[in-house]
């Protein structure tokens, strides 16, 4: 008889992710309760699982409800817009990341002192996405039938290169660039924010976007995402194609994300760096 999977939190915020999430405990017959961040999380991913609204800043809350509900291993899955301090609200348990200067901090150096207070001094074991649902990572190689071409190899590299260079400084995990030069990097309001950015400019027509693991990010959190909006987007702002780093980037609904991209005419490619 297969051992029973410990229950799962899921501290959910906006996208596709902690829905795809949530469907997999139910395959596996496994207990979930959802922390659902208010302005964050989608109200569709959680009307038919057992959840609660929280306010992003009520650590000691969301920490109540995980005890109450015998939640053993957290996930942290969504995209999450940093609020500022007011909008925050933090409690006494927030308090402690202000006044550490932790939301001063990079997104990486965030996470990890968010890992450490939830497993040290609150004994969850923090999980990735991708233990739950392993197929969400990128393979190697070509994703669809658009292949890139040899024209696109100069814009592929520094692409590749500036969003390394970006993650290196905790700053982001995308960039974006055509030929030699850097079109745009990605700030702390997201890809999409980017890409958006991108369309009204005009400006990345035949780029080519990246996306990256940061090398010192904790992989059991913010890998490297794109979904069909990003594919979307991407068409919209006349790039030719997507780059992700394989093994350690999500793609949301990947079939459905390949089957876009072949629609619309980009690439997609999963590399090993």
């Amino acid at each position: 008889m297969q051992a029973k999977l410990p229950k799962l939190g899921i501290l959910a915020g906006g996208g596709e992710l902690p829905r795809l999430l949530i469907q997999s405990c139910r395959e596996q017959g496994r207990e979930v309760f959802v922390i659902a961040f208010k302005n964050q999380c989608d109200p569709a991913t959680v009307e038919d699982v057992d959840h609660v609204w929280v306010r992003l800043g009520a650590a000691g809350s969301s920490i109540r409800h995980l005890r109450n509900s015998n939640v053993t291993n957290l996930v942290m899955a969504g995209a999450i817009k940093r609020p500022g301090f007011w909008s925050l609200m933090p409690d006494l348990r927030a308090l402690r990341f202000v006044a550490g200067g932790w939301l001063n901090k990079g997104d990486d150096g965030l996470l990890r002192a968010l890992i450490r207070m939830l497993e040290d001094e609150e004994g969850f074991r923090v999980i990735g996405a991708h233990e739950i649902r392993p197929e969400l990572l990128s393979p190697v190689g070509i994703l669809g039938s658009v292949q890139p071409s040899a024209t696109t190899d100069s814009s592929i590299n520094a692409a590749v290169k500036a969003a390394r260079d970006l993650g290196v400084q905790d700053k982001g995990q995308a960039a974006v660039a055509r030929d030699d030069r850097i079109i745009a990097l990605e700030g702390a309001d997201g890809t999409d924010a980017m890409l958006r950015h991108l369309i009204k400019s005009g400006d990345a027509q035949g780029a080519v976007l990246a996306k990256m693991t940061k090398p010192q990010q904790d992989t059991r959190v913010d890998l490297p995402t794109i979904g069909l909006r990003t594919v979307e987007n991407a068409h919209r702002a006349g790039l030719k194609g997507i780059i992700v780093e394989a093994g350690s980037s999500i793609i949301v609904d990947r079939d459905q994300v390949i089957a876009k991209a072949n629609e619309l005419g980009l690439f997609v490619v999963g590399v090993k760096t």
